[in-house]
């Protein structure tokens, strides 16, 4: 990935230290404004201050935001904008103005500012539905934001500091599903697995699918966990290199039916394993560090990104390059595949999404563009309706695909992205947002034609 290993373990260290350093990190460095305004209140508050002390305990207080409450005008985080002092269009002005895009390039996003025109934001796809503000989503290496999974539409997995969690929709309750600050050791025994396990693993992705839930850490870590047993499974270490860091998981199906994951890692190489059998089958290298892989649904490529301009097409049966893509002006961290395995999306620093067709390479077929920083998660809709990606903080955009992706629904928020994610039937959209102060989970629904048919679901 761009950060270099030391630099990302660095900043895991500085994390471990005080999770409040990784605003400090790349993109992260633009903190939301208004926590000056509790900061004075807070120390209103130590010098004895009753009113500074109701203030604070206002603003900072966990409230969840309704549907309901938000067609009556409350902003959907709780932000009192009253309160402190400052307009919301105003702050969102401030943000597109000042939020730094890392880039590995100089000036590729603002490049393609100006050669990419973005779509008009005239949609609406999805609606607000409930945002929960006990769920805590953190973020580890700041290039890295596949850290939150739906497994439904009331299911979600997410990171929390160094605790998976999942958190149901239904209950409204968080459990604990895998601790990671401590000592974690597989419960089977399988050729390969290390018994002997890991400990103080560091997250740096995630991935829940078909019952499985399986997380990568900054040493090569990788280890898996079935859900319903609630044991861990496998312990493994991809590699002992130095360069480490697991940047993407990718769990499928195989032709044949068995489970799979594909893992891309620093040390430039791409691995894929049998989570019947624990063992690793493939292991295809490459000439830059990968930062994300992902099978096509009919399991006859891969496209792979990573600390290169270009982007790659590839036999997924050998490894073998079949076609390289050229656009992107920077590195990439983010793919996704259309349900139709013709088409497909790469996510760049550059501030773009581009768009490809299998049937011809030479060009993309649509180039979208973010509004502030790098596409660092894209996850298309399992009908193909729909493609989702989000920036590195304040927005995720939905992309209407039968219209050829010329119209979009832009959600408008405040924070860093830990991720984003469909529930499987689509219904569901949520996002991961990681704030000192406003860190919660926002969850939209998909907007029906007759929605009194959602009450007999």
């Amino acid at each position: 990935m761009a950060a270099s290993a030391r630099d990302s373990a660095d900043a895991a260290e500085r994390v471990v230290d005080d999770h409040d350093a990784w605003v400090s990190d790349g993109e992260m460095d633009v903190e939301m404004d208004v926590e000056v305004e509790f900061q004075d209140l807070d120390a209103d508050r130590r010098d004895g201050g009753a009113d500074g002390d109701d203030e604070y305990l206002l603003l900072t207080r966990i409230r969840d935001t309704s549907a309901a409450e938000a067609r009556a005008g409350k902003d959907i985080q709780g932000i009192p904008w009253e309160r402190i002092h400052i307009a919301r269009q105003d702050y969102r002005k401030a943000r597109l103005e000042q939020y730094k895009n890392y880039e590995n390039f100089p000036q590729s996003g603002e490049l393609m500012d100006k050669l990419c025109k973005q779509v008009e934001k005239s949609s609406k796809y999805y609606e607000f539905q409930h945002n929960t503000r006990s769920v805590k989503p953190s973020i580890l290496h700041f290039q890295l934001r596949n850290l939150l999974w739906a497994t439904s539409k009331h299911d979600v997995y997410f990171m929390s500091n160094s605790t998976v969690s999942h958190w149901s929709s239904l209950s409204h309750k968080i459990s604990e599903v895998l601790d990671f600050s401590g000592h974690v050791a597989p419960a089977e025994k399988h050729p390969g697995s290390l018994l002997e396990g890991f400990s103080g693993v560091q997250v740096s992705t995630l991935a829940v699918n078909e019952g499985l839930l399986v997380a990568g850490g900054f040493q090569g870590e990788l280890i898996g966990k079935d859900l319903e047993g609630r044991n861990v499974k496998f312990c493994a270490r991809t590699t002992l290199s130095d360069n480490a860091i697991t940047n993407a998981i990718d769990i499928h199906r195989s032709t044949s039916g068995s489970l799979r994951i594909t893992v891309s890692n620093n040390d430039c190489g791409v691995r894929e394993y049998d989570m019947e059998r624990f063992q690793l089958l493939n292991h295809y290298r490459y000439n830059w560090p990968v930062n994300h892989t992902s099978v096509s649904p009919d399991k006859k490529l891969l496209a792979v990104v990573g600390d290169d301009r270009d982007a790659l097409l590839v036999d997924s049966r050998n490894g073998k390059v079949t076609s390289t893509l050229v656009g992107h002006l920077d590195y990439s961290f983010a793919t996704a595949w259309h349900p139709d395995s013709r088409t497909f999306a790469t996510g760049n620093q550059d501030k773009t999404c581009r768009i490809w067709d299998t049937r011809n390479l030479s060009t993309s077929l649509a180039v979208l563009r973010g509004n502030i920083g790098a596409i660092r998660c894209i996850r298309y809709s399992s009908d193909g309706r729909f493609l989702v990606f989000s920036e590195p903080a304040d927005f995720v955009h939905v992309y209407n695909v039968a219209a050829d992706y010329k119209k979009r629904q832009e959600i408008d928020f405040f924070g860093e992205v830990s991720g984003i994610t469909l529930s499987p039937d689509d219904k569901s959209l949520f996002v991961g947002v990681c704030d000192r102060v406003y860190a919660s989970l926002l969850q939209y629904r998909m907007i029906h034609a007759f929605d009194y048919l959602d009450s007999y679901v």
